[in-house]
């Protein structure tokens, strides 16, 4: 198995691995990694994998902050060998206490960033990323309270979560015009199946030299090839709480690339890897894992196959 590859995010100087993990299966119900063993023997094998780049935020969990608490106790000793990314913005229910649902506001920050970094027990967060849009905070407000936090060093970068493209294009023009640090990274949801960032946001992220992380890559498990028209792992995202998208799928399309899959020898995961690392700008895949086995097999599909462009080209048009 080829060794993990490693980019740039962005044009920033961060760098990460290829393979992402995607920690909010961390303290969900039901799971292997809803306790501390199990979320410990997943970033273990991570780090033992050569992934750096672990994806969560303050709102993962079967409870607000949960996902964060046991990633702290299992980063003990461990946190200078990864690059943690965290983020805030979503309803916390009063955890953070009042935020009259100004969440991207100076106040609300200062006290998100503090409860982060109290459950994470580190000292700094090497990527803060805005969770979703506050429509009612001037983006000048939250750029700057950003930046006193980097000149305090308690993050050292920052990023942002489902704006569309024209937010992202003012966010880059405000930090600009302003003189704080820019964002360098934009995650949305992309995958085979959902193509929208493509109209809009994969554009201003390549005008703007961002790095993209898409989240739900493999479509919440649907392109790891364990899924079938009949069902799945019992333990699954799909089959415990979002069995419609299995329902839903297009199985005649996942069918043939299945057989595409194996005329060439490899699996869909290998190949749905390939396909979004090949996409311009799209820095890391950030795949969930609940098990150490899990997380191996993604960072061995991340390498495991080449394809020509002809075949992308193909796969695109498949799914289009």
């Amino acid at each position: 198995m080829a060794e993990i590859e490693y980019r740039r995010l962005g044009t920033s100087g961060l760098v990460v691995s290829t393979v992402g993990l995607g920690c909010n299966n961390f303290g969900r119900a039901g799971t292997a990694s809803e306790s501390q063993a199990g979320t410990s023997a997943v970033i273990d094998a991570a780090i033992d994998a050569g992934v750096t780049l672990f994806d969560t935020a303050d709102i993962y969990g079967a409870e607000r902050g949960l996902s964060e608490t046991l990633m702290g106790h299992a980063l003990d000793g461990k946190r200078d060998k990864i690059v943690l990314a965290t983020k805030f913005g979503m309803d916390m229910g009063g955890l953070n206490g009042p935020d009259w649902n100004a969440r991207g506001s100076r106040r609300y920050i200062r006290l998100a960033v503090e409860a982060s970094l109290r459950r994470l027990r580190t000292d700094w967060i090497d990527l803060y990323q805005l969770h979703q849009p506050d429509p009612g905070t001037p983006i000048e407000e939250t750029l700057a309270t950003l930046d006193d936090l980097i000149r305090e060093g308690k993050i050292r970068y920052i990023g942002h979560s489902n704006l569309p493209g024209w937010q992202i294009a003012e966010a880059e023009f405000t930090a600009r015009l302003s003189g704080h640090p820019r964002f360098i990274s934009a995650q949305n949801q992309y995958s085979l199946l959902v193509r929208e960032a493509e109209d809009e946001v994969l554009p201003a992220v390549n005008r703007f030299g961002l790095g993209f992380l898409p989240f739900f890559p493999l479509y919440n498990g649907l392109f790891t090839g364990k899924f079938s028209r009949t069902g799945g792992p019992a333990d699954s995202r799909i089959m415990m709480v979002r069995k419609h998208l299995l329902d839903d799928a297009p199985w005649d399309l996942i069918e043939a690339y299945r057989t595409f899959c194996e005329e060439r020898g490899v699996t869909m995961l290998a190949a749905t890897f390939a396909w979004l690392l090949a996409q311009p700008a799209l820095t890391s895949v950030i795949a969930g894992a609940t098990t150490a086995e899990q997380i191996r097999q993604n960072a061995g599909a991340a390498t495991a196959w080449a394809p020509t462009s002809e075949e992308i080209a193909w796969i695109s048009a498949l799914f289009s």
